[in-house]
């Protein structure tokens, strides 16, 4: 199994974007390290107090100069506020900065009316799906030199390093940007933190609506990544505790506090108490949206989850308050699904 990483660069208690920064860079040499596939930053928009991954396209070129070999990707990279050639020129730079090691990770999300509105995006359009699809496939054309003879856009060019182009996937939570994906033939990640209940849906729809893509930056045979929120500990029980964080953001967010991270002891007290352990065994219809455990019950529960939507790499996101927490369940779930160190 494959295991990645994406990161949100969460701000530390009583830090700056600086400190933020300084541990997602920490994170990557540190996946690095371990054998990880990939290391992806995320791109959200007002709530920088907290949550200082913003701009992926900056922090991905500084991450470039601070690692050698991991791919670097976007998860993802809001296409609906932005031009498709700005993203294309943005990825293809990024490729002469880090060659054959860059992922494009595409996405869309709306954030509050307020940040659309300074983002200058139009909140609603007459097809959503079909202007997802439009932009995706604009991205694609452009890094790869696709338009044909005539296009207006045949003669704009991308920085390039001349080796592989900057890798696209198409990034989502619902089983329409699946079919999507599929209908791409394109390679699919599902945030099954975000909507777990359809993570199974969402592949089956991918791979009854995929077809092979003409473009030479599409696939053969579906491909695709889910990510999942976990921590590990060295114990089930500890991982719990960690986890509570996890829970207790959740609930937050039901209330419309949005992008704040209690501590370990905040979230506990706000829960009532530390979680139960995940279930070393989850029952067919569980997929819970957050799962915690030791690195070999963490090791299993993948196998399991993997298992259910056809994939053999997971993509690990989560809520921890202490960065040092972070690295050591890093470090531990390398350990249990068995990566090879670089």
């Amino acid at each position: 199994m494959d295991l990645s990483i994406v990161d949100l660069s969460p701000v530390p208690d009583g830090g700056t974007a600086t400190d933020a920064y300084a541990n997602t860079v920490d994170a990557a040499q540190q996946a690095e390290r371990l054998g990880y596939t990939r290391f992806w930053v995320a791109e959200h928009h007002g709530m920088a107090n907290t949550l200082a991954g913003t701009t992926p396209e900056v922090l991905l070129g500084h991450l470039a100069a601070e690692t050698d070999e991991i791919r670097l990707g976007s998860g993802a990279v809001l296409l609906n506020h932005y031009s498709p050639y700005k993203v294309a020129e943005v990825f293809g730079a990024l490729d002469g900065l880090a060659p054959g090691r860059i992922d494009a990770g595409l996405g869309r999300a709306n954030g509050s009316p307020a940040a659309d509105q300074a983002l200058g995006t139009e909140r609603h359009v007459q097809n959503p799906d079909e202007d997802h699809a439009e932009k995706i496939e604009a991205v694609v054309s452009h890094l790869y030199d696709e338009f044909p003879d005539g296009h207006a856009y045949a003669d704009l060019s991308i920085p390039s390093s001349g080796a592989t182009p900057p890798t696209p996937w198409t990034l989502g939570s619902s089983p329409s940007s699946a079919a999507l994906a599929g209908e791409l033939g394109l390679r699919y990640c599902f945030a099954a933190f975000i909507r777990p209940q359809f993570a199974e849906y969402a592949f089956e729809d991918y791979r009854e609506a995929f077809t092979p893509a003409e473009s030479a930056g599409g696939i053969d045979e579906p491909e695709g990544i889910v990510a999942l929120n976990a921590v590990c500990a060295e114990t089930d029980e500890e991982a719990a505790r960690l986890r509570a964080v996890a829970e207790a953001s959740y609930k937050r967010m039901q209330r419309g506090v949005v992008g704040t991270t209690p501590s370990v002891e905040e979230a506990i007290d706000e829960l009532g108490g530390v979680p139960d352990p995940t279930p070393a065994t989850l029952d067919d219809d569980e997929w819970p949206r957050a799962i915690s455990g030791s690195p070999e019950t963490l090791a299993g529960l993948f196998e399991q989850l993997t298992d259910r939507v056809g994939v053999d790499e997971v993509m690990v996101q989560h809520v921890v308050s202490d960065h040092e927490d972070a690295l050591r369940s890093h470090e531990l779930l390398a350990e249990g699904v068995g990566l090879t160190p670089r």
